[in-house]
């Protein structure tokens, strides 16, 4: 299946480009997925399955780690959703 094959260097910069853009808006919308919905499917068709789902990660670690470095270390149950 060509589905394995490796990207091209265009493949990537425009997977890249369409990750930046719905990280972006995922951002200044807060998270709200809904608004982003467009992006988030063009980010979704034009990146491998593989790279949409260590790309979720990567954002979920590094918004961890932004709010670790905010708000500092709490016990995951005392975190109520804010």
């Amino acid at each position: 299946a060509a589905g394995m094959a490796a990207p091209t260097m265009e493949e990537r910069k425009a997977c890249w480009g369409a990750r930046d853009e719905f990280w972006q808006c995922m951002d200044s919308h807060g998270d709200d997925a809904a608004k982003c919905e467009k992006l988030r499917r063009a980010f979704e068709s034009r990146c491998p399955q593989q790279w949409v789902k260590h790309f979720d990660k990567r954002r979920d670690f590094l918004k961890y780690k932004k709010k670790l470095e905010t708000e500092g270390y709490r016990p995951p149950e005392a975190a109520g959703k804010s």
